[in-house]
């Protein structure tokens, strides 16, 4: 599907491709083998704008929104999806998140360095009892003598290792609350980064925090409703995730037709045998309809409108959907796409957590069927 962006919206595309083909593609490998993307690429992105796209120029960003960001999300991905998750994870949720749901105040204080990549951000709100059942924290906050006390622990926090700033969330006694929480406030610690079957070069942590203060004003919006602005964010990073989909499957079929033309068995290119010719069918069908919803979904979140069910059908369809490219972009390759000689191999474990974060999709399943029910199949 070639979607009708606008000619601003080509340009962001254009130059996204043109620094990711030119500093991110020659380093996929590397980043994946040695688990950690180089500090000077990190500077190089920042310094590009990719950290702010979405975000409003007053506050350092490019102003491009959501469907900018899943512009530059798309092509990024194409060549490393742990870069993209980790600019994913900074911008999508990090920093949305303040965003969302900050003081003018607050978005003042860190959004400038959040959107030129001067400071990293991360996203904290799973914990070890509380991943699909996030309203379920024991991390908690208690006001005292004009300052908040957390104490608590996350897990599986992308970024971790790397960020400045973390969007955390905690009980307090009026509920859920969201707060900024930088990591050189005492009290912070952080854990080794996790060992993980794909998006390698993603660093993943556990986050401590022992009778960390904070300044009162460092709450994210009101005290005992950032439940609802968790939710609101992970509305956007829903989105953010089918843009890493739709970039990593455009390239899973690029490189398996390639293959295919090029491939000889029987006298022939593989690409001749109707068994394959199936499979690019498929995988061009499963890619369309991806794209479609995703960019209706992100022209919708950008207009303002309430898309958590849109965002949940994104997230789910694109998820699995990306799942089912990988699976026959390997197969087409055969033993070569089972090596890591070949980058199919890479995007085929870097595909499999797109079903698990941000939402599994047993859980979108549950958001969707909720508003299905609450409508009664009405769709509006």
């Amino acid at each position: 599907m070639q979607i009708e962006f606008t000619e601003e919206q080509k340009m962001l595309r254009d130059m996204v491709k043109d620094f990711t083909d030119s500093e991110i593609r020659p380093l996929a490998s590397q980043i994946d083998e040695e688990e950690n993307i180089p500090q000077e690429l990190l500077k190089k992105i920042g310094e590009t704008g990719l950290m702010g796209t979405a975000f409003p120029e007053k506050y350092g960003g490019g102003g491009f929104g959501e469907v900018g960001y899943c512009i530059a999300q798309e092509e990024v991905t194409k060549a490393c999806g742990s870069t993209a998750c980790t600019i994913g994870a900074h911008s999508s949720i990090g920093t949305n998140a303040i965003y969302l749901g900050g003081s003018e105040e607050l978005k003042m204080k860190y959004m400038p360095d959040l959107c030129s990549g001067k400071k990293i951000a991360a996203f904290a709100l799973t914990e070890a009892e509380a991943g699909s059942d996030s309203f379920n924290l024991k991390t908690t906050a208690e006001y005292e003598n004009g300052k908040w006390i957390l104490n608590g622990e996350k897990i599986w926090i992308s970024n971790g290792s790397i960020a400045d700033v973390f969007s955390v969330y905690a009980r307090t006694k009026k509920g859920i609350t969201g707060f900024v929480v930088e990591k050189s406030f005492p009290g912070v610690s952080v854990g080794p980064n996790e060992k993980k079957l794909g998006i390698r070069g993603s660093v993943t942590n556990s986050i401590i925090f022992e009778n960390v203060e904070l300044p009162e004003e460092n709450i994210i919006g009101q005290d005992g409703r950032g439940f609802l602005n968790a939710m609101q964010t992970l509305d956007a990073g829903r989105l953010g995730v089918g843009a890493c989909c739709v970039g990593a499957a455009k390239e899973m079929l690029k490189l398996s037709s390639e293959y295919a033309s090029q491939r000889k068995q029987f006298d022939q290119t593989i690409s001749k045998f109707q068994a394959i010719q199936f499979m690019l069918a498929e995988m061009s069908t499963t890619i369309y309809a991806m794209e479609s919803m995703l960019y209706r979904a992100a022209e919708n979140y950008d207009k303002g409108k309430d898309i958590s069910e849109e965002a949940a059908i994104v997230k789910l369809f694109c998820s699995e959907g990306v799942s089912e490219v990988a699976d026959k972009a390997l197969q087409i390759h055969g033993g070569m796409g089972f090596s890591r000689e070949l980058p199919i191999e890479r995007f085929y474990r870097d595909a499999r957590i797109l079903r698990i974060f941000e939402g599994t999709s047993e859980i979108q399943k549950l958001i969707i069927s909720r508003k299905v029910l609450k409508k009664k199949g009405s769709w509006k």
